[in-house]
């Protein structure tokens, strides 16, 4: 698969998903209804539906436009340098976090996508730190850098943030780096493999001048 090719098939599936959340918000418009009840509501048999559906809810067009792009962003980088196992990850990091939550969280309707977020960066960072994928720790800095308080996100709040959700995503994203730490290998391109040498070269002259003197 050439590059093109890999980068349009890592667009389509996140994009499909981000059309969906905004197709879900632009109909409780249309149709004048409120879905918030298909939230996840902790240690309540009527919340358990929110472990799937609460992620595609949404309390607001704003709540919903500050998700977007780092989804995209997020599940992009996923699904590019790491095709073999993005799948698995994102079924884990969509699904783990909600029964936790369901379990410890308060008693309140939790929704949104971002605990999707706090997964995908979560994941990208460890996972880069572990392969020492400078790639994908880019990836997660540039979207911890354009989400604003990330880091603050998984503290708890009183400010009707599921800080919940942010934290169980972040821990199953940690997980996961450590799950498929060995799928998809790292692929080293030539441009790494040059600065190396180069880099080895400048050490050996160093080494040469250290001895001279």
């Amino acid at each position: 698969m050439d590059e093109k090719k890999k980068l349009f098939s890592s667009i389509l599936f996140p994009a499909s998903f981000i059309l969906l959340l905004w197709i879900i918000k632009i109909g409780e418009l249309v149709f004048s209804i409120n879905l918030s009840h298909l939230g996840l509501l902790p240690q309540k048999l009527q919340g358990l539906i929110g472990i799937v559906t609460a992620p595609l809810i949404h309390s607001g067009f704003s709540h919903l436009i500050s998700n977007t792009l780092p989804l995209l962003l997020l599940g992009v980088g996923i699904l590019y340098f790491y095709p073999k196992s993005a799948f698995k990850i994102f079924t884990f990091v969509y699904i783990i976090p909600g029964i936790f939550v369901w379990f410890f969280g308060r008693p309140a309707y939790h929704i949104g996508a971002s605990g999707l977020i706090y997964g995908f960066v979560s994941f990208l960072f460890f996972s880069g730190i572990i392969r020492r994928d400078t790639r994908s720790i880019a990836l997660a800095l540039i979207v911890t850098f354009l989400y604003g308080s990330i880091i603050w996100g998984i503290f708890p709040q009183n400010n009707g943030i599921s800080w919940e959700y942010h934290l169980f995503g972040s821990l199953t994203g940690i997980a996961c780096a450590f799950i498929f730490r060995k799928s998809d290998p790292y692929k080293r391109y030539d441009w790494e493999d040059e600065e190396n040498e180069e880099d080895g070269k400048n050490l050996e002259i160093s080494h040469n001048r250290d001895v001279e003197f």
